[in-house]
């Protein structure tokens, strides 16, 4: 828990997430600030955010946000199943195993 604003755990967790560390979110501001620090950033499902990728999402989140605005029905993120699951899970050590090699040099 943290105490303050709409966006104080964000900003949380942006300022102790850094090289080495892995973040997982589906909040792509969040992804982005996080990459800024130098941290890995993936969302629930495994995907990873990077530095090629993010301006994208950004740009996606954006539209998609004008859209409801304007009443569009817009649906969601297909439901979550147990090969997500495994994607995930496959990833993530993937993503361990990445950070661990990089600190050992």
């Amino acid at each position: 828990m943290v105490e303050g604003h709409a966006n104080a755990a964000d900003d949380w967790i942006v300022e102790h997430a850094g090289t080495g560390d892995i973040v997982v979110t589906a909040d792509v501001p969040l992804a982005a600030r996080c990459l800024e620090n130098g941290a890995a950033v993936m969302d629930s499902r495994g995907r990873p955010f990077t530095e090629d990728s993010i301006g994208s999402a950004l740009a996606s989140r954006e539209l998609m946000d004008q859209l409801r605005a304007q009443g569009a029905t817009t649906g969601g993120p297909a439901p979550f199943q147990s090969k997500d699951r495994s994607q995930f899970l496959q990833r993530l050590d993937q993503a361990i195993q990445s950070v661990r090699r990089k600190h050992k040099s």
